[in-house]
């Protein structure tokens, strides 16, 4: 065999690998949706064989992406046994402006633990987002929500003053901010600007999530306004990227 021979066998087996990883995600990606949505009732996925016929692939692609879902700790690999779901997602909305307890009340009891709550002179950010003159205090407060007693998002929420007083002599541990807002305004909340993104946990917010350092997080950005526009409730909330999933419909609208 010549070296160029040795060359285009090389270049093959890599482009071979390539593909092959490819075709991993494609599987896997498929597979994750199921497992995270419960779609395997039992808890149990099809055979290798079953997953092979179903993808039209190799056995050797099937393996590698269930690799790839025991790597995210989403499934347990049981020589014997077979393949098990291990992990589930919450789905949280973006289609409603509900809070958290509203959004799952389906699927458990959300429970809020106060960490911080009083008046802080902001920075000018986001005094200017919540519209008020520079240096006057917003409330600031500071929660863990779990979801059946597990850690599911650190809530860091500035409120302005006006309503955020009287909020603070309110159950924050039993309530959603926003049921409680929309009775102390006397009016219905409106609309939110959301802002979503991938970040890495923090020392801090990986202590308080019971989350590896550096694991990724959903960080959610929202500034929620009254119905006559007014904007009222910054929120920076990070959730565990693990525990819950953000969906919504999307509607095409032509220029």
């Amino acid at each position: 065999m010549t070296r160029n021979d040795t060359t285009a066998e090389a270049l093959t087996l890599a482009d071979a690998r390539r593909l092959r990883a490819d075709r991993a995600r494609q599987v896997a990606d498929v597979l994750r949706r199921q497992v995270l949505y419960g779609e395997f009732r039992s808890g149990a996925l099809p055979a290798e064989g079953q997953l092979v016929r179903e993808f039209g692939t190799s056995r050797n692609t099937v393996r590698e992406a269930l690799d790839l879902l025991r790597a995210e700790g989403l499934i347990e690999r049981c020589p014997g046994v077979g393949t098990h779901a291990v992990a589930e997602k919450y789905p949280h909305g973006l289609e409603r402006l509900l809070g958290l307890a509203e959004t799952l009340r389906e699927h458990g009891e959300v429970a809020n633990e106060v960490r911080t709550t009083g008046l802080i002179t902001p920075s000018r950010e986001i005094s200017a987002r919540l519209r008020r003159p520079p240096g006057e205090p917003v409330v600031y407060i500071e929660r863990i929500r779990r979801l059946n007693g597990l850690p599911l998002s650190l809530d860091l929420t500035y409120i302005a003053r006006d309503l955020g007083e009287p909020l603070l002599a309110e159950d924050l541990a039993r309530n959603d901010i926003f049921v409680l807002l929309e009775r102390i305004a006397g009016q219905p909340l409106g609309l939110a600007e959301v802002t979503l993104e991938a970040v890495n946990a923090d020392p801090h917010s990986a202590a308080t999530l019971d989350a590896p350092r550096d694991a990724a997080l959903l960080m959610l950005e929202r500034l929620t306004h009254l119905a006559d526009g007014r904007p009222v409730d910054l929120e920076f909330i990070r959730f565990r990227g693990d525990r819950i999933a953000m969906s919504g419909t999307l509607h095409r609208t032509h220029p």
